[in-house]
């Protein structure tokens, strides 16, 4: 009995960690191939093997759509992701590294904090704030401190393009916690494949102007991969866990994606980051950790924090 519950227990747990582990690689597998592709031609091989696989399962998983806001809901989800989020992403990926792209990622999980508060009136502690300012602070050191290179033409603006991306993602994250009331992850992973594939249609005509490269084995093996495994796969394994997990418990396991990317970045590209870069990274972990675990800190405890009020005594 205790065996059963373990299994349990841990499964929702590996299918999450399965799902970051794919996030975390994709940065560098997309690095690759705007360097040989254009990025629209990347996204849509990207979606259309998602969507290749998907189609046969659509009439039996994907549910109907309702008439109303809901439409409206699903076309800006859409949108958001993946068209506007792997737009931006595809283009910041053609000026800044692997790793400097994943590191930023650091920031989703405080804007989709954030952006509840906002909208759905859910409450944002003082340690939130604390972490996000502090993370924001990181990413603008980390994108401040970067000089161009060979991985790198411009990374001030590929970290500006990747922060934009991580906004989208906020985005349609805040979204799909709306609609997943009234539709499951099929229906929902069928629209935004559904959209990508229109969107990117212009990437079709300059993949027949400009063909796959020097390695197209290798391009369609890796653009597989990150349509198969990392679109689809890993999206429905992240909500296979949440569907099991705490949404706080599972949304902290995103805080590893840029820990990953790091680690492909510099195996695969060989991408390394400067001491101050180095820093930066530290400063937007951090951030992250306090809005994570920093509304279990008694604040009025704080020595500078309660003095004011002690003295009005």
């Amino acid at each position: 009995m205790n065996a059963t519950n373990s299994n349990k227990n841990i499964l929702p747990v590996l299918a999450i960690l399965a799902a970051v582990l794919l996030w975390g690689s994709s940065f560098a597998a997309m690095k690759h191939l705007v360097g040989t592709l254009n990025p629209w031609a990347v996204m849509w091989m990207r979606v259309g093997f998602a969507t290749l696989i998907l189609t046969p399962f659509m009439g039996r998983l994907a549910g109907p759509v309702k008439k109303g806001k809901d439409r409206l809901a699903l076309a800006f989800m859409a949108l958001f992701m993946p068209c506007l989020y792997f737009l931006f992403e595809s283009y910041a990926l053609t000026y800044t590294t692997a790793t400097q792209a994943g590191l930023i990622s650091a920031s989703l999980p405080l804007m989709v904090s954030v952006g509840a508060g906002f909208f759905f009136k859910e409450k944002t502690t003082l340690a939130g704030w604390i972490g996000l300012a502090l993370s924001m602070l990181g990413v603008a050191a980390l994108t401040l401190s970067g000089n161009p290179s060979g991985n790198a033409s411009n990374p001030a603006l590929g970290n500006l393009l990747e922060l934009i991306a991580m906004g989208c993602a906020a985005g349609y994250m805040l979204l799909v916690k709306r609609l997943s009331a009234n539709y499951g992850a099929w229906t929902l992973t069928t629209v935004q494949n559904a959209a990508g594939c229109i969107f990117f249609l212009p990437g079709l005509y300059l993949l027949f102007r400009d063909g796959l490269g020097a390695a197209p084995v290798q391009i369609l093996i890796m653009a597989g991969y990150l349509g198969i495994f990392v679109t689809l796969g890993a999206f429905l394994l992240y909500n296979i866990g949440m569907c099991k997990l705490p949404a706080g418990k599972a949304s902290a396991f995103i805080n590893l994606v840029p820990a990953i990317a790091a680690f492909f970045g510099w195996f695969l590209l060989g991408e390394t980051l400067n001491s101050v870069q180095l820093l930066a990274s530290a400063v937007i972990f951090a951030g992250v950790a306090l809005a994570q675990y920093g509304g279990k800190i008694e604040w009025n405890r704080i020595p500078f924090l309660k003095l004011a009020p002690n003295q009005n005594n």
